[in-house]
């Protein structure tokens, strides 16, 4: 079970990673600039983790109809007050995350956000040994070398790609606000972790989706005050009338696709740390990064150097050594709980059968 939900959560944080950074570059390519608009829908897409909560409520409800009769109760909710505290919290800080990314792409290109978002992978793997002791092996420490020389292959050209009607200004506070989420994010990964670790309960899967229930409601209100006083809610059915490719794409298709998009992202990321670890999440989000860089050459025309095929290389080494180091540690560690086969005792034939 617990291999399944790796493969699902790996399943739908690529399809976050590679498509929300796309489709928000849409948005202002295409007219949009509300910048609080676009960091509302990274989490707006919440309400699809009510279908897998209300069947688990309803599975916990008819376990203790069953079991009437006896003292052994389920909890209908599961989170207890210290993880609903620390999951506003943590919902606060992807909320700020959320808007300094949404500000960053306003002003940079799509191969050029990764590449700063790219670099989150060294801050996430310094953060996770120090807050919950994140052991590495010499797999690990290739993977995030290789991964880290990838980002700086395609540092090496990333000069002169400010987009034409932007100043130089808005361009370096666009720089800086990525910076500054892309630490802000490698934080968070293992603060999650951290957690799941010092909770005083048993961390299951569907403990898990209210954990991430609770963390996205806390970043959509933040959001949503962000909306209130910067007044987008005034102004999004005209942004809708002046979008370049039309107003019914600009609600069915780009608003109704982007949250989904960025809330598997957002799924995909926790359900990782929880499947694996928070150093796992952050390098399966850099080894796609470089995806992006080439969905976002096809779909924007952006520039696709050799420095980029180089680094799409590097991430993919990186990403496969780092999951290899894990299998062989794991297959270590079945190895050890084994219980070491039991020879047959050999036949000792009588002389007098002889």
């Amino acid at each position: 079970m617990k291999n399944g939900l790796i493969i699902i959560n790996c399943v739908i944080l690529t399809i976050g990673t590679c498509g929300g950074p796309l489709l928000t570059r849409l948005y202002y390519t295409n007219g949009g600039k509300r910048i609080w608009f676009m960091s509302f829908l990274s989490t707006a897409g919440f309400p699809v983790i009510l279908i897998p909560l209300f069947f688990s409520f309803l599975s916990r409800r008819n376990h203790n109809r069953n079991n009437s009769e006896t003292a052994e109760k389920t909890k209908l909710i599961l989170m207890e007050t210290p993880l609903f505290i620390a999951s506003i919290v943590i919902g606060l800080l992807t909320g700020l995350d959320n808007y300094l990314y949404a500000y960053g792409l306003a002003y940079l290109p799509v191969s050029t956000s990764s590449l700063i978002i790219g670099t989150q992978l060294a801050f996430n793997a310094l953060f996770a040994f120090f807050m919950v002791k994140q052991k590495f092996t010499p797999f690990s420490i290739n993977a995030v070398v290789l991964l880290t020389v990838g980002i700086v292959v395609l540092a090496l050209h990333s000069n002169g790609d400010k987009p034409a009607n932007e100043t130089h200004k808005e361009y370096v506070v666009g720089f800086l606000m990525t910076v500054i989420a892309a630490v802000l994010y490698a934080f968070i990964l293992p603060l999650v972790e951290f957690t799941y670790k010092k909770a005083r309960q048993e961390i299951t899967f569907p403990l898990v989706l209210e954990i991430q229930m609770v963390m996205c409601i806390a970043a959509t209100c933040f959001c949503v005050v962000g909306m209130i006083i910067d007044g987008d809610f005034k102004v999004i059915s005209r942004e809708a009338r002046e979008f370049k490719i039309g107003g019914s794409a600009f609600y069915y298709t780009l608003i109704v696709i982007t949250g989904i998009v960025w809330q598997g992202f957002f799924l995909g990321a926790i359900g990782v740390v929880f499947c694996a670890s928070s150093l796992a999440s952050g390098v399966l989000i850099s080894v796609l990064l470089p995806v992006t860089e080439v969905l976002a050459v096809i779909c924007f025309r952006e520039k696709f150097q050799a420095e980029k095929g180089v680094s799409l290389f590097l991430s993919i080494w990186g990403f496969v050594s780092y999951f290899y180091g894990e299998y062989k540690s794991g297959k270590k560690v079945l190895e050890k709980h084994q219980p070491p086969e039991t020879e047959l005792p050999s036949l000792q034939v009588s002389d007098s059968v002889a």
